[in-house]
């Protein structure tokens, strides 16, 4: 295991040198994005506002305020990831994204995507909310404000994280190597059952 202290955007011989199981900080520009955003840009066909090359993208809906006409966070959490699976290709194919940071995981094909185009899969403490938060120094724009929450953010982080990788651009799949674990143990408390009865 290997720790990155990384400044957006980022490169990608940078991605590529993540390996599953690296712990990941950020400083610089990342992107909040949902379900609503992504369903304007490849569904909708809207371009994103934004310039997303060598982007980090956060999948979130956060709590946030307006005062002085800037908006500031309140809780900025991070949701469940697979349900935006189907627009990971697109982000790092048409749009140069390199990371994507959000809990669960995302699929078998994701990961191909990862492999070819040089991205991964950030993992973040789920519940931890408070935390993220505090490492927000700033909400610098927001998009498509009619999506609200769920628009485009554009944060300004410092020492976000500790975040995981948890796929990587070699095949690497933190996931799926805990459920092979996890059947493997299984097996061996079925077998020591068996022989006891």
């Amino acid at each position: 295991m290997s720790k990155h202290h990384l400044t957006t955007p980022l490169t990608e011989a940078q991605v590529r040198e993540l390996r599953v199981g690296d712990m990941v900080t950020l400083d610089g520009v990342v992107f909040g994005i949902r379900d609503a955003t992504l369903i304007r840009i490849f569904d909708e066909e809207q371009a994103p506002p934004a310039d997303l090359r060598g982007g980090v993208c956060l999948h979130t809906a956060p709590n946030v305020k307006k005062a002085g006409g800037r908006y500031e966070p309140l809780s900025v959490g991070t949701t469940t990831s697979m349900r935006m699976d189907r627009f990971t290709g697109g982000l790092l194919e048409r749009y140069g994204v390199r990371a994507v940071i959000g809990k669960g995981g995302l699929s078998g094909e994701s990961l191909k995507q990862f492999e070819r185009h040089g991205g991964v899969y950030l993992a973040i403490t789920g519940g931890a909310a408070a935390l993220e938060t505090t490492q927000i120094e700033a909400i610098e724009a927001v998009w498509w404000e009619d999506l609200m929450p769920e628009c485009l953010w554009q944060f300004r982080v410092r020492g976000l994280g500790p975040l995981m990788v948890a796929m990587d651009s070699h095949g690497g799949n933190l996931y799926a190597d805990v459920k092979a674990e996890a059947r493997r143990r299984l097996e061996e408390i079925l077998t020591r059952l068996e022989k006891r009865a």
